[in-house]
């Protein structure tokens, strides 16, 4: 189950990654960061493919998608200057505590 999750997370990686990059690629414009954030959106989707055969797909969904916006968030502070009210960050940690919540209670398929 371990290695489920190291793919679950290698996947919020990349997918973290990928998203970091689309600012940097201007609309398509810059191949080296196009070709990277294509990569790594693809990364993302084939490492997912191993978390669905083991865990539910709404499990796998919700976290990879909660603790994408949560770290996309944090690094669009810190790398882009972008601002958060103290409501965003609020429902950040609130997404988090969500996904705590969801898998210390999800059924495992194998």
């Amino acid at each position: 189950m371990a290695k489920t999750y190291f793919f679950l997370i290698g996947a919020i990686f990349c997918e973290v990654a990928g998203t970091m990059l689309l600012p940097l690629s201007q609309n398509f414009t810059r191949l080296i960061p196009t070709i990277l954030l294509a990569i790594f959106y693809l990364s993302a989707f084939y490492l997912l493919t191993f978390v669905v055969n083991k865990l539910p797909i709404a499990i796998v969904y919700a976290t990879w998608s909660g603790l994408g916006i949560f770290t996309i968030a944090i690094l669009g502070y810190i790398f882009f200057r972008q601002t958060l009210a103290w409501q965003a960050i609020l429902g950040l940690f609130l997404i988090v505590i969500g996904v705590v919540l969801v898998n210390s209670f999800t059924i495992k398929l194998n």
